[in-house]
């Protein structure tokens, strides 16, 4: 399979990308219009869905759990246009395994809508949005309502990610820190991971549920734009695997437990994409 995509991203960049069969034509309007489609939802569910939260629910806990709900939604329903018109294919190996509450999922991010597939998955998602999105008037409202975590230094965001796992939100962490390069991504591997997850997992004592992104052929990763369609449609694989247990790592200080637990994190994330197929 590496060579596979070796092979297709060497003759890509002979030719410029330029061969556009009808199929890659459609994928790329189609990507356009599911884009389109998202942009528009989004207006449609900050400017409606949830002003209406914010007038009918005066509980705060429950008006978070309904807009969490509301975005678990919305994103399945993108994922599934997303398929319908041929954009992309998917699957998901070990589903069961997400149908719980307290979850800490860690994966891989080979590419955008990574994080739209996962949060599709889950009840009651959670993950740490970027400083700049609680700056940006259409981005406060919806993550301030939903409870999403800031991005912010120093061990309040490791208590902040704690707390969310403990009052049974899923937290979704991307331990690479951004999508993977194309490089790493054509060889099956992940750019060198960060420490964040495993010092949440660590000092909270908290399992880690791994799931591993794979895709035949890469897409909208850091280095493409959305009309950079491949030739071929894209497979995604989730795979999730079995919780990662981190008092293994409890014998050393914090600091070094969570340097070996990334240490396997890595060695398990590169392991595992040579594997699957």
């Amino acid at each position: 399979m590496p060579e596979r995509l070796l092979s297709m991203a060497s003759s890509a960049n002979a030719d410029g990308g330029r061969r556009f069969s009808p199929e890659r034509c459609w994928r790329i309007v189609a990507t356009g219009f599911c884009f389109a489609v998202f942009g528009f939802g989004g207006l449609v569910v900050l400017c409606l869905v949830f002003p209406l939260l914010r007038l009918l629910v005066w509980r705060r806990a429950l008006r978070q759990t309904l807009a969490r709900d509301v975005v678990t939604l919305s994103f399945w329903l993108f994922c599934k246009l997303m398929t319908r018109v041929g954009v992309i294919s998917y699957e998901v190996r070990g589903r069961e395994k997400l149908r719980r509450r307290g979850l800490l999922v860690v994966a891989n991010h080979p590419s955008l809508i990574d994080v739209v597939m996962l949060v599709s998955l889950l009840r009651q998602p959670d993950c740490v949005v970027k400083a700049s999105a609680w700056r940006n008037p259409f981005m406060l409202g919806p993550v301030a309502l939903c409870g999403f975590i800031r991005n912010q230094d120093g061990s309040q965001l490791i208590d902040d990610c704690i707390a969310s796992v403990r009052r049974g939100s899923n937290l979704i962490v991307f331990p690479e820190g951004t999508r993977t390069r194309v490089e790493a991504l054509l060889q099956r591997q992940v750019n060198p991971l960060q420490r964040g997850a495993a010092n949440i997992a660590v000092r909270g004592q908290l399992p880690l549920t791994p799931v591993v992104i794979t895709v035949t052929e890469p897409m909208l990763t850091k280095q493409q734009s959305w009309y950079q369609a491949p030739q071929r449609r894209s497979h995604f694989v989730l795979t999730v695997y079995d919780d990662l247990d981190p008092a293994r790592w409890g014998g050393a200080s914090p600091t070094l437990a969570s340097r070996a637990l990334t240490e396997h994190l890595t060695d398990f994330f590169n392991r595992e994409l040579k594997c699957l197929t």
